[in-house]
């Protein structure tokens, strides 16, 4: 009888934990969401990206300012493919953990408060961790043309 209540107590245990650790997830998830300094914005449909990600336009380029202001939001493991910016691109981080790499440099991992400067010209990529959801504000210099757009990051790259 003691081997049937052990096991008992046993599985309740591990089926409460798995339960609980569900729910810190989802409630995570949320808690990131409602925390968010803009609003998500809509999602992106366009090939430019891999897995689920954002946008919410903030600021449109035009001819008093040249610049285009970006609210992106990555679900984990999504990502942009590689890509450029004739007049370079800004990025802070305002949430979740992700990823920057430049074209034959090191993947950077990159948390809340952080700020990337991209070079004019610079192929880059940028996303999320497989595990986090990742949240950037992206201001992009539009004044020497649009985002020049590459190839796919590959799992290889992606891993690295």
């Amino acid at each position: 009888m003691n081997k049937i209540t052990n096991y008992t107590a046993l599985v309740f245990i591990v089926t409460f934990t798995a339960c609980d650790s569900k729910t810190k997830t989802e409630n995570t998830e949320t808690t990131s969401l409602n925390n968010m300094i803009f609003p998500r914005g809509e999602k992106i449909t366009n090939n430019n990206f891999t897995g689920t990600a954002w946008l919410s336009n903030l600021i449109q380029s035009d001819s008093i300012n040249q610049n285009s202001v970006g609210n992106v939001t990555f679900e984990p493991g999504a990502r942009t493919k590689w890509h450029a910016h004739p007049a370079g691109q800004i990025l802070l981080v305002t949430n979740g953990v992700g990823y920057y790499q430049e074209k034959g440099g090191v993947k950077k991992i990159l948390r809340k408060g952080d700020v990337i400067k991209c070079a004019p010209n610079v192929s880059h990529w940028h996303g999320a961790s497989a595990d986090t959801m990742f949240v950037q504000l992206a201001i992009t210099g539009r004044e020497k043309g649009e985002t020049v757009w590459m190839e796919e990051v590959t799992d290889a790259d992606y891993n690295n």
